[in-house]
């Protein structure tokens, strides 16, 4: 039986303010439907991903900004940092840890995102102890 993560609700308090933010961090708008006064429905897409967020109205009953450490892969953290902060994204810098490389930013409401560049672990890259086979 497959199972497909493909879509994840993302509460925010301003819609068009966290839409213009997704689409400047390179998210693509797939769908901006107002359903009703009460429901308005937002879908993005990372650049490369399967998955999509949904931001709006009366999708969620989750506080705006209480979304911690969503996560995404990468393949290069240098370049993604310096990419979002060509575009004006504030980010950490990359933190190097023994599970791979790391560049955390957040939305305008405080919702977390880590975007992780997996170690190579046929490098033993901070694999001690893993067996990746």
């Amino acid at each position: 039986m497959d199972m497909k993560l493909e879509l994840v609700m993302v509460p925010v308090t301003d819609v068009d303010r966290a839409k213009e933010f997704y689409e400047k961090v390179g998210f693509v708008a797939d769908h901006d439907q107002t359903v009703s006064d009460d429901v308005r429905f937002v879908q993005l897409t990372p650049p490369g991903s399967a998955c999509s967020i949904a931001i709006g109205r009366g999708l969620t009953r989750m506080e705006p900004g209480s979304l911690d450490n969503m996560q995404m892969v990468i393949a290069d953290a240098d370049a993604t940092h310096a990419d979002l902060v060509a575009r004006g994204i504030e980010v950490s810098d990359v933190d190097e840890l023994a599970w791979g490389r790391f560049v955390f930013f957040a939305d305008p409401d405080g919702n977390g995102w880590a975007l992780q560049q997996l170690p190579d672990w046929s490098q033993g890259a901070g694999g001690e102890g893993y067996d990746a086979g």
